[in-house]
Formats: structure tokens, C-alpha cells, sequence
């Protein structure tokens, strides 16, 4: 039986089952069969949505490069970005030698109604933040956080809300919620 759970990955826990030192992993938070994997990974410093699920042609779907499946992530960085530092994340910039695919990239006017963080963003009383919603459509390893400090703005806490249709949006952090196929 093909199984879909919704998993709000909380900060400092790894997107794996297995036990890697001290450090928390999903199988603090859920107890599920060994043959249900998250599909792609989100950083131990990173929030939000985790699909696990034991159904390969799902996972292969939203993972491959090919199809090009959305993930939409909240980032707060650093300093207001400026229109030219937006354009250039939207048209796509240089991370380790490679450019980055367009994504689509928009400042928030307010801070996003998140749940707090179990461990509070350093606070600079001289630096402000905002927070930027940012649409990529690959997958490669802490491109957002790369992506952000390229163009002078470090992230300094990134949610996940987003892959493809899928939505955290009901879920706090270390909740679940099975699904069924015909959501994804």
C-alpha cells in the first residue's frame, strides 16, 4: 500500500530516520514502516515541508530536475534586499560555478505567521531582516541560503511551504498528516 504523510520538519532535526549522534532525526517525531523515505531533504538548520512516502514514481516526480516541480520556501535575510538584488535571484545567479534557473522571487511586506523557532535567529539590533517567498524549480544542496548570500543578503532562518501542490500550511512543527495520492 502506497502511503503520503505531510511532515512539518521542526529546526536542528535531520531529514533522515536514522540516528546520527545526538541529534534529532524524524523518527523522534514519527514511527512509520522502513520502506517510507522523505523525499529530497531539507538542511538540519532549515523548516518546513517533508513528504514521505513509499511510492518511488512520486518521489522520482517531484525530485527529478526534468519535471521541474515548484518548492516554495519563506526566507528572512539579512538587510532589506533592494529591486536589483531581487532581479537578480529571479533571473538566476552564479552558485559554485553554475548558475542558478530562474525562480520567482517576491518581498514581503510583513513577517509571515510562522511558529516561533526552538531556537531564536541572532538579532542584531543594526542589521535589519526581511523576509523574501522564493519559488525554485531544482533542488540542489542549501541553494537557498547560496542563492540569498550571493547577492548580499544571508539567510538567517528558511521555511519550506511548498512542493508542487503540497502545502504545510495547519501543520506546526513536528506534526504530521497522512494524505492520499490524488493530493499530490
Amino acid at each position: 500500500m502506497k502511503r503520503y504523510i505531510l511532515f512539518y520538519k521542526p529546526y536542528a532535526v535531520l531529514s533522515q530516520f536514522s540516528p546520527d549522534g545526538e541529534k534529532q532525526t524524524l523518527s523522534d517525531f514519527v514511527t512509520l514502516p522502513k520502506d517510507i523515505y522523505p523525499v529530497g531533504r531539507l538542511d538540519y538548520d532549515s523548516e518546513g515541508l517533508l513528504l514521505l512516502t513509499n511510492d518511488n514514481e512520486v518521489k522520482y516526480v517531484l525530485t527529478d530536475p526534468k519535471f521541474h516541480c515548484p518548492k516554495t520556501y519563506l526566507a528572512q535575510v539579512e538587510r532589506i534586499p533592494d529591486e536589483t538584488a531581487l532581479n537578480r535571484l529571479r533571473n538566476g545567479v552564479v552558485v559554485e560555478g553554475n548558475m542558478t534557473k530562474p525562480a520567482e522571487v517576491k518581498l514581503l511586506s510583513a513577517e509571515p505567521g510562522l511558529p516561533p523557532r526552538s531556537t531564536p535567529i541572532r538579532f542584531r539590533k543594526n542589521v535589519p531582516t526581511a523576509w523574501i517567498e522564493i519559488t525554485v524549480r531544482e533542488g540542489r544542496n542549501r541553494q537557498i541560503r547560496k542563492m540569498t548570500a550571493a547577492v548580499g543578503h544571508p539567510t538567517l532562518r528558511l521555511v519550506r511551504i511548498k512542493i508542487g501542490k503540497l502545502e504545510v500550511k495547519n501543520l506546526l512543527p513536528g506534526q504530521y498528516r497522512e494524505i492520499s495520492k490524488e493530493e499530490i
